[in-house]
């Protein structure tokens, strides 16, 4: 080859590695350059969605590009978090997840489509909100306590409804607590399981304040206690679970924060942050969930990595005691 075949040759591939350098650059500088899709893995109407919508649209606004919700339900989340674990990690394809989708799941299935532990980019919290156990206004009690005399005087005959794992979990713990048989019936979306709630076709349901707390107020069903530690400044008549039943350690509180494909550009998970950091911030979200008993809690990519870590554990801990197996 002559030298200035050579030359031109080496030049060129120069060229290509210099640009090959340049482009991941270039692409998280311009990013988003287009619509990004957040896959709410639940239905329509429940509280993953009502909350993945308000911050997508905050969301929005300091990213300068539509988030676009896409709802896709089924199997407890795991249909949605699988598509967004398979999906390209370039930042357009993000999971609205919970609890369900990134900490429970490892514990009740016994063959995940994806490793939960790796195939996610943890990017943003959102934050977190108690459980209201509620009954239908035909069951013939006023209490948790009366709640526990009934279902020991029929067992197995009282039925609950549940549509995430944290509604499962949660009355199942409760079965355990208060050494109860419940039978469970599990629906698609909670809304569906708090039209049967409502209609008699089931008697109980433990499920988040977005479906619950309207219900309740509205006298359309009766509260009996709240799952978290401490009452809800949402609906501090309703005492919680330890309160009402006289026992300790009783907890169990949803989380919601937004995932990514493993492997995504930290620049880009970066701007994603401060996104929903901004959306978590703003008053205008805060005002509108503390209703529902729901605290955003900014933070960062890595707080949001070791909380999962931590609240894997938990859940695994929390489904154990409370006799579940992996299915």
């Amino acid at each position: 080859m002559n030298s200035k075949l050579f030359t031109s040759s080496l030049m060129q591939i120069s060229i290509s590695l210099f640009i090959g350098l340049l482009s991941p650059l270039a692409i998280a500088d311009n990013y988003p350059s287009k619509p990004i899709k957040a896959i709410v893995p639940f239905a329509p109407g429940s509280t993953t969605d009502q909350i993945g919508r308000a911050f997508a649209a905050k969301m929005s606004e300091t990213l300068g590009q539509p988030v676009v919700i896409e709802n896709r339900p089924g199997a407890n989340g795991l249909i949605g978090a699988d598509f967004v674990a398979k999906a390209p990690a370039d930042g357009y394809t993000i999971l609205f997840g919970t609890n369900s989708t990134n900490a429970a799941l490892k514990s009740l299935v016994k063959k995940l489509p994806y490793n939960q532990d790796t195939a996610f980019t943890p990017i943003g919290y959102f934050g977190s909100a108690p459980l209201i156990i509620a009954v239908n206004n035909d069951v013939p009690v006023k209490s948790l306590n009366g709640f526990v005399s009934l279902a020991k005087a029929n067992p197995g005959k009282i039925t609950f409804a549940y549509a995430s794992t944290s509604q499962r979990v949660s009355s199942e713990m409760l079965g355990s607590f208060a050494d109860i048989k419940m039978t469970g019936v599990s629906y698609k979306s909670g809304p569906n399981a708090m039209t049967d709630l409502i209609g008699g076709q089931v008697n109980m349901f433990t499920s988040d304040f977005g479906v619950s707390l309207p219900q309740v107020q509205a006298g359309k069903i009766r509260g009996l206690a709240v799952t978290s530690l401490k009452r809800s400044p949402a609906i501090p008549g309703l005492p919680t679970v330890n309160e009402a039943l006289g026992t300790k350690g009783y907890e169990l509180i949803a989380f919601f924060a937004a995932f990514g494909p493993a492997g995504m550009p930290k620049e880009t998970v970066t701007k994603l942050n401060k996104a929903i950091n901004d959306a978590a911030n703003s008053k205008e979200l805060i005002e509108r969930f503390s209703a529902m008993g729901f605290e955003t809690q900014p933070g960062t990519p890595e707080a949001l990595g070791q909380k999962i870590k931590l609240e894997t554990v938990k859940w695994a801990k929390a489904i154990k005691e409370a006799g579940m197996e992996p299915e």
